[in-house]
């Protein structure tokens, strides 16, 4: 596959979660109650749990969207640069 190809994937990867992932910081951020009652009554669980797994997982999900979305697509940019560079004219053999 193309490392083109590769990177716009990688690229639209990073898009999407990284806006799912803020969306879910916002709702975290602006309305914590409702999110945390309903879970707490839907799980049976304290809302304080609730929350320390809301916490949890946004930073889970946060590493794994660098780790595996924003990562792959620089070093995709970075190797996609070194080869393009490469396929220049050769300096002459003085």
């Amino acid at each position: 596959m193309p490392i083109q190809r590769l990177s716009a994937f990688f690229l639209w990867c990073s898009i999407i979660n990284g806006v799912l992932l803020a969306l879910a910081i916002f709702a975290t951020a602006l309305a914590p109650q409702p999110g945390l009652l309903l879970q707490s009554q839907w799980f049976h669980v304290a809302p304080e749990e609730v929350a320390t797994a809301t916490y949890l997982f946004l930073a889970v999900f946060k590493i794994f969207w660098l780790v595996f979305n924003v990562v792959p697509y620089v070093a995709l940019l970075i190797v996609g640069r070194k080869t393009s560079s490469s396929h220049a004219m050769p300096a002459p053999v003085v």
